[in-house]
């Protein structure tokens, strides 16, 4: 338990930054988890799903809840998963 009047306003400032964070967290995973049962199950509809997973990725990386480097790496694989069922 903080005594500084500071710290307990950072306190209460993390914690709703926390709550927050883990909203679009929650919310990029997901669209993530959604883009790869849909391209398991191969619908008609898989490029938009990987495309609406993709926008909340960059959504979560612009806000800074994940790293950019992440998030570019999730697109990646994401993509590659998806180039490959095309293939296929």
């Amino acid at each position: 338990m903080a005594n500084i009047k500071s710290q307990e306003k950072r306190n209460r400032t993390n914690e709703l930054a926390r709550q927050r964070n883990m909203a679009v967290r929650s919310k990029m995973k997901t669209f993530v988890k959604a883009a790869e049962q849909a391209i398991v199950g191969g619908g008609d509809d898989t490029a938009v799903v990987v495309t609406k997973a993709i926008s909340e990725i960059d959504r979560a990386a612009a806000k800074g809840v994940i790293h950019k480097n992440s998030a570019a790496r999730k697109k990646a694989s994401l993509q590659l998963q998806l180039s490959k069922k095309s293939a296929s």
